[in-house]
Formats: structure tokens, C-alpha cells, sequence
């Protein structure tokens, strides 16, 4: 697989409402931004991100079960943050970045995340629960 040289990759552009839902989803999330680092290099596999795996290798505070974790992992594939891997025989259980997720993990990269007001959390939670298109 060829390396992506970032100097020559083409930039896509997002819509300021796709954006900001995107960051707020990240922010929002039980995951840290060392998960979202290490989905820059590679694919991450959920049994990585799960229960104490998660904890273990930095990608979460605190332990999370499988369905949790999934459900929001699906969630950032939904707001366009990350995708699901494919290999030979079709979808596998690993996730890496979009390029909107390159985008947004380069410029929160060696930076604390924003902390989500309630407000956040609410909005992410009512679009997230009724997948209002906004």
C-alpha cells in the first residue's frame, strides 16, 4: 500500500455545519485523541478500543464494552469522521480516518481537545438519536 504524501494530497472541503458537527461528535466521544492518532498510521481494530484494551492503549478514560464502543465508532463513520477497513474478503472489524478526520486530527494534533458543554452533549445526543441531518 503507497504511502500518502500530505504536501501533495488533495485537501477536501467541508461545509462549516459538517465540520463543526464532526468536531462536536469527536468531542463528545468517551475517546481520546490518541486513538484518532494512531488511526492516522493505521487501522484500529475494536477489541483495541474495547473494555480494558482501550485503557490499556490510551484510546479511552475508562473501560468500554464492545456494543458501546461500536455504537459510537458508527456514529463517527455516520458524521463522516472515520470509515470501516476492507481487506480480501470484505469488512472487517477495524476502523482508520476519512479525510475529514485527517483534516480535523491535524489541527487538534499536540493540543488539548475543547471540553463539550452539556449543550454540546444534548445537541450531539438529540441529532445522534433521532439522525437529524444537521
Amino acid at each position: 500500500m503507497a504511502n500518502l504524501d500530505s504536501q501533495t494530497a488533495k485537501t477536501f472541503t467541508y461545509t462549516s455545519s459538517t465540520v463543526a458537527r464532526a468536531e462536536r461528535s469527536l468531542f463528545c466521544s468517551p475517546f481520546t485523541i490518541g486513538l484518532f492518532i494512531a488511526m492516522r498510521q493505521q487501522s484500529v481494530a475494536l477489541n483495541a478500543i474495547a473494555l480494558e484494551n482501550g485503557v490499556k492503549h490510551g484510546y479511552t478514560q475508562r473501560p468500554l464494552s464492545e456494543l458501546t464502543c461500536y455504537n459510537t465508532l458508527d456514529w463517527l463513520i455516520q458524521v463522516g469522521v472515520l470509515r470501516r477497513e476492507v481487506d480480501g474478503q470484505g469488512i472487517t472489524d477495524s476502523f482508520r480516518l476519512t479525510p475529514l478526520g485527517h483534516q480535523l486530527i491535524e489541527k487538534y494534533q499536540g493540543k488539548n481537545w475543547p471540553a463539550p458543554s452539556w449543550q454540546d452533549y444534548l445537541y450531539n445526543a438529540g441529532i445522534r438519536w433521532f439522525r437529524l441531518p444537521f
